[in-house]
């Protein structure tokens, strides 16, 4: 495909890229919608508690491996522990961010689609926090787990009775997990490295970090996965982006070649 009948992939990204102040104002007023909805779930914390033991009884009835059995890996020094308390507070957002930053430059059209997936996903997120607060196994006696955070550190809570920047008794769904596992299915979707299928570890990482730290339980995760794909029943993958399109017209209409013309133009 020559120069006259391809346009360049900037030409094609920039054509479907959405406006950016609009997608900046529209990603933080979702972020701050989210993040102070959580708080409206703050001080039920009867509740919570009563919801922990069910969740813990129900793990039980359905033989899922104990929460004790990931955590016991990261127990074994202290450094261990530390690196998983830190991806814990600091992997989350930045990749999260990074990931949709990345789309927006060089993948527009699955940016939007990744965009309304994670909006869904918090969304309903935020709905089951209101509807069903959960205390996370750090604080349920019965778990019999160490908050691996506040003995080894960094933390990202502090006291439950006094911390005011979260909401720490929104357990389920696990959106560690659930963003985490969007990032790496939008990332393989996207890309066509033969090595895409690497990004997986994120998501596993991340599981074995939020139920190692006592931060989750395993059903946490499990419900996160289920919303995210309704989310991605929902919104539908873009059939054809500007990025490939250009691809696909060189495979399917390939450019005469030039000595073809002048054998035409003598006859």
């Amino acid at each position: 495909m020559n120069a006259r009948t391809e346009p360049s992939e900037a030409e094609q990204s920039a054509t479907a890229r959405p406006p950016l102040v609009r997608e900046l104002l529209l990603v933080v007023g979702l972020f701050l919608v989210y993040k102070f909805g959580r708080q409206l779930v703050t001080g039920h914390t009867t509740e919570a508690y009563r919801n922990a033991g069910h969740v813990w009884d129900w793990e039980r009835t359905l033989h899922l491996p104990g929460e004790g059995s990931v955590q016991s890996l990261l127990l074994h020094g202290d450094t261990l522990a530390h690196l998983a308390n830190t991806y814990y507070a600091t992997v989350h957002f930045p990749a999260t961010v990074a990931f949709l930053v990345w789309l927006y430059l060089k993948r527009p059209a699955h940016y939007v689609w990744a965009r309304r997936v994670l909006a869904l996903l918090t969304g309903a997120a935020l709905v089951l926090h209101l509807v069903f607060p959960l205390a996370p196994p750090r604080m349920l006696a019965a778990a019999g787990l160490i908050d691996t955070a506040k003995v080894y550190g960094p933390s990202v809570y502090g006291p439950p009775q006094t911390d005011t920047l979260s909401n720490q008794f929104a357990a389920m769904p696990s959106l560690h997990f659930g963003w985490a596992l969007m990032v790496a299915i939008g990332l393989i979707v996207a890309t066509r490295s033969r090595w895409r299928w690497l990004w997986l570890l994120h998501p596993l990482v991340t599981l074995v970090v939020i139920v190692g730290t006592a931060n989750h339980y395993w059903m946490d995760a499990i419900v996160a996965a289920a919303l995210l794909g309704i989310a991605l029943a929902v919104v539908h993958l873009p059939h054809r982006t500007a990025t490939t399109a250009g691809r696909a017209q060189e495979k399917l209409v390939p450019a005469e070649p030039e000595e073809n013309v002048l054998v035409g133009a003598g006859r």
